[in-house]
């Protein structure tokens, strides 16, 4: 997968170019023309996190002596500066392909008409100006202010921070954390719920604009189908929010005899929202879709029973059909073929979602809360249980 996408100069839209990444460019972290995710990942890896285990290391707080509770055992320190932020980096090449090789094929594959292409385009142009809204950015920026300060006020005082406590008070390595590290975590995921609600918006506004949907596509989508791969952009982003999540319940079920069972229901919330969540841009074509599959039970089931009733005449019956070229039409071809349009046409789903998109949200939502269960729970147990649910 190349980190630059080739998308039709017309119908080019980037989610990721949004001011938190020109920042980056600007202090050499990314090249001018690309995203350069590897070197930005080392770096805010390498910057979050040694710094904490060097402060660790020397204050006899990394694997025990001073801290009842070392650095060593707190999973979540690791999981957000070694695997959450930098898969959120690597996030923006996935993303970056992923929209580059679906928004184009609105126009190319005829969804969008030719007398639409305007629209469409000013569409586009829209939902970069709302990405890069100084409203919104502002308001990011307060959240993370506000979280700072709330953060730095009451991090000696909770379980989660205790490695870090000297002397009754934060040391260097937990000020690091929560102004550095917490930060940085919190900083990307906030700009990744905001490049979701930039999607959803435009995906709203592109179900809105009169699609030339096609009710028989095989697809069973109206043409839609391709929108399945369009939750494989946020895979990385939804893994690195539910590993931090199984971090913290990894700690309590290895080190406070936590069963498991007390963080089921958080566990399945956050598999429910996360998936929800980063589905939603698929859900805004269900109007349309509604609409298609309700008018094409009427057009097709009018075709196929004008059909019927003419091979009925002519070749039960015997008598002469006036319209003898529409049974003779190639684009029809014989009943069983106008039963298949009619079944295609019929069977559309209202939510262009399949295996693909189900699976790319699913999987890293689920997989990491799966590997904590089975720390108390053989993994063998908890995917029999999972199965027979599914079955």
């Amino acid at each position: 997968m190349t980190e630059k996408a080739s998308p039709s100069p017309d119908f080019s839209f980037s989610l990721v170019d949004d001011p938190l990444l020109r920042i980056q460019r600007l202090l050499r972290l990314a090249p001018r023309d690309g995203l350069g995710v590897v070197r930005r990942a080392v770096f805010f890896a390498v910057v979050s996190w040694v710094p904490i285990v060097v402060w660790a290391g020397v204050t006899g707080h990394l694997y025990g002596g001073i801290s009842a509770e070392p650095l060593v055992r707190h999973f979540s320190v690791h999981v957000r500066c070694l695997l959450a932020i930098p898969l959120m980096i690597v996030a923006d090449v996935i993303a970056a392909r992923i929209l580059g090789l679906v928004i184009p094929h609105f126009a190319s594959s005829g969804l969008v008409p030719e007398k639409s292409q305007d629209r469409f385009r000013e569409i586009l142009r829209a939902a970069e100006r709302l990405r890069d809204s100084r409203f919104a950015w502002l308001a990011i920026l307060a959240l993370i202010v506000s979280n700072l300060v709330t953060g730095s006020v009451r991090g000696a005082e909770t379980d989660a921070m205790n490695w870090a406590v000297n002397g009754g008070a934060l040391g260097f390595g937990g000020l690091w954390f929560i102004f550095v590290a917490r930060t940085l975590f919190l900083l990307f995921a906030t700009v990744w719920l905001w490049r979701l609600a930039v999607l959803i918006v435009l995906c709203r506004r592109l179900a809105g604009m009169g699609l030339d949907l096609a009710p028989a596509h095989p697809d069973h989508a109206g043409g839609l189908g391709f929108l399945n791969i369009l939750p494989v952009a946020f895979s990385a982003v939804v893994l690195a929010i539910s590993c931090v999540v199984a971090s913290s319940a990894a700690h309590a079920v290895l080190y406070h005899d936590a069963p498991f069972t007390t963080f089921k229901s958080v566990a399945g919330a956050a598999v429910v929202i996360l998936s929800l969540l980063f589905l939603a841009p698929l859900f805004t074509f269900s109007g349309p879709l509604r609409r298609i599959r309700i008018r094409a039970r009427l057009e097709y089931g009018s075709l196929a029973g004008r059909h019927a009733r003419a091979v009925h005449a002519r070749w039960i019956e015997g008598a002469a059909i006036a319209d003898a070229p529409f049974l003779d039409a190639p684009e029809l071809g014989p009943a069983a073929d106008v039963a298949t349009l009619y079944q295609l046409a019929t069977s559309i789903r209202v939510v262009p979602i399949g295996k693909t998109a189900l699976g790319a949200v699913l999987i890293p939502a689920a997989v990491p809360l799966l590997i904590v269960a089975a720390l108390e729970v053989p993994l063998k147990d908890v995917l029999l249980k999972l199965l027979g649910a599914l079955v």
